[in-house]
């Protein structure tokens, strides 16, 4: 695979992400706070390296967060939208646990949505088209959901894991190799707030 390294990053706030009502077709924009998640990146990357392949979900949330980070002009992917909820768009997990005390959207998918499976298989055609494209090092803006099930997917784990993955809004992780093993380098880092603190407000 020519692919050695993807950098994920979540798009920031949004007032559906802050109340925790799962967010996927609905274009919301960010809060005053996402523009801030979005505006402290861009001195993360000023100092990275070189990037040969730029994506972003074409939702607003994540592609204004590209741009606040400095980067004008991402290829705008579909493969990296949010995981289509279905009829639980909208919903907060304890309202939809109240319908199914079981659910995790990485077991259950959504109904009239996406499954696990349809998910899987989006993650496994974005890493095809970067590695047949010869990326090799890729950044890409999308939302919660997706980018921990293209984690875990990297990662050759069950989708399941994904539920022990948390992602902050504006948060920076990184996909690497550890000599031929698909590895972990970074998760969840927040350039806007400590390593060890609270999020703002």
């Amino acid at each position: 695979m020519s692919i050695e390294s993807i950098t994920l990053v979540r798009h920031g706030a949004t007032e559906w992400a802050d109340s925790g009502k799962h967010t996927s077709v609905t274009d919301v924009a960010l809060t005053a706070e996402g523009r801030k998640d979005a505006q402290a990146l861009w001195n993360h990357f000023v100092e990275q390296g070189h990037f040969d392949g730029i994506y972003s979900s074409p939702m607003l949330r994540a592609h204004h967060t590209a741009i606040l980070a400095g980067f004008a002009v991402p290829e705008l992917h579909r493969g990296l939208c949010e995981w289509r909820y279905g009829r639980y768009e909208g919903m907060t997990t304890a309202e939809i646990r109240r319908e199914n005390p079981e659910w995790s959207v990485f077991r259950c998918g959504g109904p009239g949505g996406e499954s696990p499976e349809a998910v899987s298989s989006r993650c496994e055609e974005l890493l095809k088209e970067w590695d047949e494209k010869g990326h090799r090092h890729v950044l890409c803006f999308a939302h919660g959901h997706i980018l921990r099930a293209l984690a875990v997917h990297w990662l050759g784990l069950d989708l399941r894991f994904a539920d022990h993955l948390h992602l902050d809004p504006g948060s920076i992780s990184r996909l690497g190799w550890e000599h031929e093993v698909p590895a972990l380098h970074l998760w969840n880092y927040c350039p806007q707030r400590p390593v060890f603190g609270p999020r703002p407000g």
